[in-house]
């Protein structure tokens, strides 16, 4: 069966200096401040992240990160002003890409545990620092049920399993990217270890009634979750 995909990439005068594997990357550097556990984070080797890093610097024109001494022996890798600066013009050229299409269809999960939801706090804008249920965009060639699992996967650690569709969400000005349709599921969890990832910097479960606000339309899904379910 063909599929028609494409990508985004962005480029310094005429050289390739970021696409989504890359900027994860500088994201998960940015995140633990430590290039080793970045790249462990995303399933690749150290040399592997260094040389991927080393290029990207070259073709920005300047390193992207820096190591730094610390106390006893212990450092950190950060990002370099150069580093924040392409990954700011590439998310910023992503999201203007995506706000001329749309709209686009993502996925939001809601998975309670002893009284207690799910959240991730937020890596990277919209609503960078921010609370809110895990989820994000479906793939080419996915089911939202597939990308759902796959999201929850990815940014929290945790297996789950589809329970049921709680609702579907569109209004147009819930995501500040551009137009965005949600299919927000219900999931149980069946097994992995909580961590956050991907575009989350934490997960963890919180009280249900004492929950932080949310980000996008997502205190609006949970109150629409404790009608239907803790009624």
């Amino acid at each position: 069966m063909y599929r028609l995909g494409c990508k985004a990439w962005l480029e310094r005068d005429g050289r390739f200096v970021l696409s989504e594997g890359r900027a994860a990357l500088l994201r998960a550097v940015g995140r633990r401040q430590s290039l080793r556990e970045a790249a462990a984070g995303l399933g690749i080797s150290y040399r592997h992240a260094w040389a991927m890093l080393r290029r990207t610097g070259q073709a920005a024109g300047e390193p992207v990160i820096r190591s730094e001494r610390g106390g006893k022996g212990r450092g950190r890798t950060v990002l370099t002003e150069a580093g924040e600066r392409a990954l700011r013009a590439y998310d910023s050229e992503l999201g203007r890409l995506q706000r001329t299409r749309g709209p686009w269809l993502t996925v939001d999960a809601v998975i309670e545990r002893e009284g207690a939801l799910l959240l991730v706090r937020r890596g990277r804008p919209p609503f960078e620092g921010m609370h809110a249920l895990p989820g994000g965009f479906v793939e080419a060639g996915e089911t939202v049920e597939e990308a759902v699992v796959r999201e929850v996967r990815e940014e929290t650690g945790l297996r789950t399993r589809v329970a049921g569709l709680l609702g579907v969400y569109s209004d147009p000005e819930r995501d500040p990217r551009g137009h965005t349709v949600s299919a927000v599921f219900v999931l149980e969890a069946t097994g992995g270890r909580l961590r956050g990832g991907d575009d989350a910097a934490e997960a963890a479960f919180f009280d249900i009634g004492k929950l932080p606000p949310l980000a996008f339309d997502h205190d609006r899904v949970v109150t629409d979750y404790l009608k239907t379910h803790r009624a």
